[in-house]
């Protein structure tokens, strides 16, 4: 079998295995949001924390509960690190850094885990499982009770109230995630990768001095970090070292993982709204776009010119022999289109439109299908500009799921699309004009710019995938780079929250002859449009001069 088929088998594969559990598990997490029974480990939660999980809460009340919950979450983590000189099982590892204390306690929070730093040399086991493992789970419910927050404000009228932010949380936690990834992790360790507390131990001897790995809870955490959309791997190579991913069907399985809830909710937001035809518009938008991008990732990594890359039958550098051209390129796009960052292959190593694609798919804001929550809330986000720019040119005033968009609507929409672009934009500069950061590339030119553009690009839109090429370990990097994590994952869901709001005080408006007609194929083509020109001209200039200039070069 040559590798061209094999890829496209696998992705047909993966496509079959989504499309089976489209209906079943959107249907579930429809169920989990709108039922009003909570179960007794739910209760024994809302108790210890002092929550009332049955008050309801408009925009603000939410929004503070969001914002409460990760602060404490930053506050808690930053202090585990700080302390993990003196705490058990910490295999002996000294204290982290406070500025990278700092940069991974606000990565892992809010949902990026951007590392800075080699896993398997700096943290132990309490910090690795009871600290970042933690936070995978409760970033991600985040992220879905966000969402969630947001379909009820198509779904409810006359009301501000958008739900409970505790109550929405803990049932993620518990009836969503919690159970998949127990048997997801069980699945991984079937496949070969290591579940266990030992310590570090020699392996043999290796360019003349001896090799050491440390064991850990590695499965367990494999599932939720690619279930959660979160990314953060165990060990340095992520999902490349075989104790994360062994063999070829565990990373077809990962790449499941990290699609499948982000899919899901859009036949979960198609139920809560009473439509599920409109969800299936919101699933071909971010089908046509997904499928769209894999398929240009294979051609250039199959396809790029080059006698060696000819020979070789593809662009190997920087890739797993275990995963093939075909398996790297599902994963490279999979996971920047959403927001999961975890890699099973070097995307400075692609190809220049290779590594370009995997930027734009983050650029995108992450939508197709995105990360857990996030994905569906910002495609949303995309669809009232849709829906706006069509009213425009109709001379109709705009209106989506039986709800007007009107002028504050509109402006919680557009302040919602332009804060990650300016976070990406006005870092890179300040980074490319100032001495110091550029120090860290270790490339120059176009593909030097290229990872100080892809760096901030992960951390602003919440990614935490990295070229490979750029040393992050400085307090430049890890500051900066922590407040474009800070600051894209909260303004946005300010805005959002604040969109939620207006959208749940209005009556709604009756379908008439000059309705757009949202849940037809017409609207999906709007919309795919609508993204990829917004996209197009707010990151196009910077592209050319990284991976659009290095690709075009080659």
């Amino acid at each position: 079998m040559g590798p061209v088929l094999a890829g496209v088998l696998q992705l047909l594969a993966l496509m079959v295995a989504l499309a089976l559990a489209h209906k079943p598990l959107g249907t579930y997490m429809a169920k989990v949001y709108s039922s009003g029974k909570h179960w007794r480990v739910e209760k024994w939660i809302y108790k210890s924390i002092g929550a009332d999980p049955d008050t309801q809460m408009r925009w603000p009340a939410y929004l503070r509960g969001v914002l409460a919950f990760s602060a404490a979450g930053v506050l808690f983590l930053y202090l585990l690190q700080r302390l993990q000189g003196v705490l058990p099982g910490s295999l002996g590892f000294s204290s982290i850094d406070p500025d990278q204390a700092f940069n991974t306690s606000v990565s892992f929070v809010t949902n990026t885990n951007w590392q800075s730093y080699y896993g398997e040399q700096a943290m132990g086991h309490v910090v690795q499982t009871a600290g970042l493992a933690v936070q995978n789970f409760v970033s991600a419910a985040v992220g879905i009770a966000i969402a969630v927050a947001l379909v009820r404000g198509f779904a409810r009228s006359r009301t501000g109230e958008l739900g409970n932010f505790w109550s929405d949380l803990v049932r993620g936690v518990t009836r969503v995630l919690v159970p998949v990834a127990f048997v997801a992790a069980i699945v991984l360790v079937a496949c070969g990768a290591i579940q266990n507390f030992s310590g570090i131990h020699e392996v043999g001897q290796f360019m003349g001095g001896q090799q050491q790995w440390n064991g850990g809870a590695v499965a367990s955490q494999e599932a939720i970090k690619e279930l959660g959309t979160n990314g953060g791997g165990y060990f340095n190579a992520n999902s490349a070292h075989p104790f994360e991913n062994p063999t070829p069907f565990s990373n077809l399985f990962e790449i499941f993982l990290l699609l499948v809830i982000p899919f899901a909710l859009t036949r979960t937001f198609g139920l809560m709204v009473g439509s599920v035809k409109q969800g299936y518009a919101i699933l071909a938008t971010m089908a046509t776009i997904w499928l769209g991008f894999t398929a240009l990732m294979m051609w250039t990594e199959f396809a790029h010119h080059g006698p060696a890359l000819q020979i070789a039958g593809g662009a190997y550098e920087g890739k797993e022999v275990r995963f093939g051209v075909g398996g790297s390129s599902i994963f490279a796009v999979a996971t920047t289109l959403t927001s999961t960052g975890a890699v099973d292959s070097f995307h400075s190593s692609f190809t220049g439109l290779g590594g370009g694609i995997t930027m734009l798919g983050m650029m995108l804001g992450e939508i197709a299908p995105g990360g857990t929550g996030s994905g569906l809330y910002g495609m949303l986000i995309m669809a009232i500009i849709a829906v706006f720019i069509a009213g425009l040119m109709v001379g109709r005033t705009p209106e989506y799921l039986g709800k007007k968009i009107g002028t504050r609507e509109i402006k919680l929409a557009a302040c919602y699309i332009l804060i990650t672009p300016a976070l990406v934009l006005i870092l890179a500069a300040f980074a490319m004009a100032l001495p110091t950061p550029a120090n860290s590339m270790t490339n120059s030119g176009a593909h030097g710019f290229s990872e100080i553009l892809y760096a901030y690009t992960s951390a602003a839109n919440n990614n935490g995938s990295a070229f490979a090429g750029l040393n992050a370990d400085t307090q430049w990097f890890n500051t900066t780079l922590g407040i474009a994590m800070l600051l894209g994952r909260f303004l946005p869901m300010v805005f959002v929250l604040a969109l939620a709001g207006s959208l749940a005080e209005q009556k709604p408006v009756p379908v008439t002859a000059g309705t757009l007609r949202t849940e037809k194929p017409l609207f999906t083509g709007l919309l795919v449009g609508a993204i990829l020109v917004i996209t197009g001209l707010t990151y196009f200039p910077a592209l050319a001069l990284g991976p659009l200039a290095e690709g075009l070069a080659s």
